[in-house]
Protein backbone atom coordinates (compact mmCIF):
# COMPACT_ATOMS: atom_id res chain seq x y z
CA UNK A 1 0.00 0.00 0.00
CA UNK A 2 1.42 3.43 -0.82
CA UNK A 3 1.98 5.84 1.97
CA UNK A 4 -1.08 8.24 0.41
CA UNK A 5 -3.14 5.30 0.07
CA UNK A 6 -2.45 4.30 4.12
CA UNK A 7 -4.82 7.15 5.06
CA UNK A 8 -7.40 6.81 2.52
CA UNK A 9 -10.61 5.70 4.41
CA UNK A 10 -11.40 3.29 1.56
CA UNK A 11 -8.79 0.80 2.86
CA UNK A 12 -10.37 0.88 6.13
CA UNK A 13 -12.57 -1.93 7.47
CA UNK A 14 -15.14 -2.27 10.51
CA UNK A 15 -14.84 -5.53 12.68
CA UNK A 16 -17.27 -6.97 15.16
CA UNK A 17 -15.48 -5.67 18.55
CA UNK A 18 -15.70 -8.22 21.11
CA UNK A 19 -13.42 -8.46 24.74
CA UNK A 20 -10.40 -9.19 22.66
CA UNK A 21 -10.40 -6.29 21.05
CA UNK A 22 -10.42 -4.88 24.58
CA UNK A 23 -6.45 -3.49 24.31
CA UNK A 24 -6.62 -1.78 21.26
CA UNK A 25 -9.87 -0.09 22.07
CA UNK A 26 -8.75 1.48 25.52
CA UNK A 27 -5.26 2.25 24.00
CA UNK A 28 -7.33 4.31 21.12
CA UNK A 29 -9.33 5.77 23.80
CA UNK A 30 -6.70 7.03 26.62
CA UNK A 31 -4.48 9.12 23.31
CA UNK A 32 -8.31 10.83 22.68
CA UNK A 33 -10.06 11.02 26.21
CA UNK A 34 -9.25 12.20 29.46
CA UNK A 35 -9.89 10.29 31.46
CA UNK A 36 -9.14 7.36 29.92
CA UNK A 37 -11.15 4.19 30.20
CA UNK A 38 -9.08 1.12 31.39
CA UNK A 39 -8.59 -2.20 29.69
CA UNK A 40 -10.51 -3.84 32.27
CA UNK A 41 -13.45 -1.45 31.77
CA UNK A 42 -13.55 -1.59 28.07
CA UNK A 43 -13.51 -5.75 28.28
CA UNK A 44 -15.94 -5.55 30.59
CA UNK A 45 -18.59 -2.99 28.36
CA UNK A 46 -17.54 -5.31 25.56
CA UNK A 47 -18.56 -8.63 27.84
CA UNK A 48 -21.86 -7.41 28.22
CA UNK A 49 -24.83 -8.66 26.57
CA UNK A 50 -25.89 -5.55 25.42
CA UNK A 51 -23.32 -4.53 23.97
CA UNK A 52 -22.59 -3.90 20.36
CA UNK A 53 -19.10 -2.26 18.91
CA UNK A 54 -17.38 -1.90 15.95
CA UNK A 55 -13.08 -1.60 15.14
CA UNK A 56 -12.12 0.46 12.41
CA UNK A 57 -9.09 -1.20 11.39
CA UNK A 58 -6.60 -0.72 8.08
CA UNK A 59 -4.33 -2.65 6.58
CA UNK A 60 -2.73 -6.13 7.73
CA UNK A 61 -1.84 -8.19 8.56
CA UNK A 62 -1.26 -6.86 11.42
CA UNK A 63 -4.50 -4.75 11.07
CA UNK A 64 -3.59 -1.14 12.77
CA UNK A 65 -6.94 0.04 14.66
CA UNK A 66 -8.06 3.29 13.49
CA UNK A 67 -11.42 4.00 15.66
CA UNK A 68 -14.10 2.58 17.47
CA UNK A 69 -17.58 2.89 18.98
CA UNK A 70 -18.95 1.09 21.83
CA UNK A 71 -22.61 1.29 22.28
CA UNK A 72 -25.47 -0.27 24.52
CA UNK A 73 -28.58 -1.83 23.05
CA UNK A 74 -31.58 -2.06 25.11
CA UNK A 75 -35.35 -2.75 24.31
CA UNK A 76 -35.82 -0.36 21.54
CA UNK A 77 -33.00 1.80 22.53
CA UNK A 78 -29.34 1.95 21.50
CA UNK A 79 -26.91 4.62 23.27
CA UNK A 80 -23.49 5.04 21.89
CA UNK A 81 -21.14 5.17 25.15
CA UNK A 82 -17.72 6.06 23.18
CA UNK A 83 -16.81 7.04 19.53
CA UNK A 84 -13.24 7.88 18.85
CA UNK A 85 -11.01 8.28 15.32
CA UNK A 86 -7.13 8.11 15.59
CA UNK A 87 -5.83 11.64 15.48
CA UNK A 88 -4.44 11.04 11.58
CA UNK A 89 -7.53 9.61 10.69
CA UNK A 90 -9.80 12.19 11.82
CA UNK A 91 -11.82 14.14 8.96
CA UNK A 92 -11.55 11.86 6.44
CA UNK A 93 -15.04 10.19 6.93
CA UNK A 94 -14.36 7.63 9.39
CA UNK A 95 -16.05 8.96 12.19
CA UNK A 96 -19.52 8.89 9.75
CA UNK A 97 -18.91 5.23 8.54
CA UNK A 98 -18.43 4.19 12.00
CA UNK A 99 -21.65 5.98 13.01
CA UNK A 100 -23.51 4.28 9.84
CA UNK A 101 -22.47 0.79 10.76
CA UNK A 102 -23.64 1.45 14.34
CA UNK A 103 -26.86 2.64 13.09
CA UNK A 104 -27.48 -0.20 11.31
CA UNK A 105 -26.55 -2.69 13.72
CA UNK A 106 -29.02 -0.85 16.21
CA UNK A 107 -31.44 -1.06 13.12
CA UNK A 108 -30.98 -4.87 12.50
CA UNK A 109 -32.13 -5.19 16.44
CA UNK A 110 -35.07 -3.04 16.24
CA UNK A 111 -33.85 -0.41 17.88
CA UNK A 112 -36.03 3.26 17.28
CA UNK A 113 -33.82 5.54 18.49
CA UNK A 114 -29.76 6.35 18.88
CA UNK A 115 -28.73 8.29 21.67
CA UNK A 116 -25.44 10.08 22.87
CA UNK A 117 -24.30 12.10 24.18
CA UNK A 118 -21.19 15.04 23.87
CA UNK A 119 -19.06 17.70 25.15
CA UNK A 120 -20.74 21.23 24.10
CA UNK A 121 -17.09 22.27 23.00
CA UNK A 122 -16.68 19.80 20.77
CA UNK A 123 -17.81 21.48 17.62
CA UNK A 124 -15.98 18.52 15.23
CA UNK A 125 -18.00 16.16 16.65
CA UNK A 126 -21.55 18.46 17.17
CA UNK A 127 -21.25 18.85 13.37
CA UNK A 128 -20.81 15.04 12.64
CA UNK A 129 -23.82 14.35 15.02
CA UNK A 130 -25.78 17.57 12.93
CA UNK A 131 -24.70 16.28 9.80
CA UNK A 132 -26.29 12.84 10.48
CA UNK A 133 -29.40 14.15 11.54
CA UNK A 134 -29.09 14.17 15.22
CA UNK A 135 -31.47 16.19 17.22
CA UNK A 136 -30.55 18.08 20.70
CA UNK A 137 -32.63 16.36 23.73
CA UNK A 138 -31.17 18.28 26.77
CA UNK A 139 -28.18 19.57 28.34
CA UNK A 140 -26.11 18.25 31.14
CA UNK A 141 -24.87 21.31 32.68
CA UNK A 142 -21.08 20.95 34.33
CA UNK A 143 -21.13 17.31 33.39
CA UNK A 144 -17.22 17.07 31.81
CA UNK A 145 -14.35 17.67 34.09
CA UNK A 146 -11.57 19.97 32.23
CA UNK A 147 -8.09 19.72 33.84
CA UNK A 148 -7.51 22.93 34.85
CA UNK A 149 -10.41 24.35 33.82
CA UNK A 150 -14.42 24.90 34.29
CA UNK A 151 -16.38 22.17 33.29
CA UNK A 152 -18.38 21.76 30.11
CA UNK A 153 -21.60 21.26 29.83
CA UNK A 154 -22.88 17.69 27.81
CA UNK A 155 -25.67 17.88 25.18
CA UNK A 156 -27.96 14.91 24.44
CA UNK A 157 -29.18 14.03 21.28
CA UNK A 158 -30.99 11.50 19.58
CA UNK A 159 -31.15 10.12 15.97
CA UNK A 160 -34.70 8.28 14.89
CA UNK A 161 -33.79 5.47 13.45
Amino acid sequence: MSEGAALDPKYVSLLWAGPEHAPEIARLHGELFAPAWSEDSVRSLLDHPASTAFLAVVGGPPKVPVGFVLAQLVADEAEILTIGVAKDWQRKGLGKRLLDGLARAAQRAEAKTLFLEVAADNDAAMALYRRAGFLGTGLRRGYYARAGGDAVDAVTLALKL
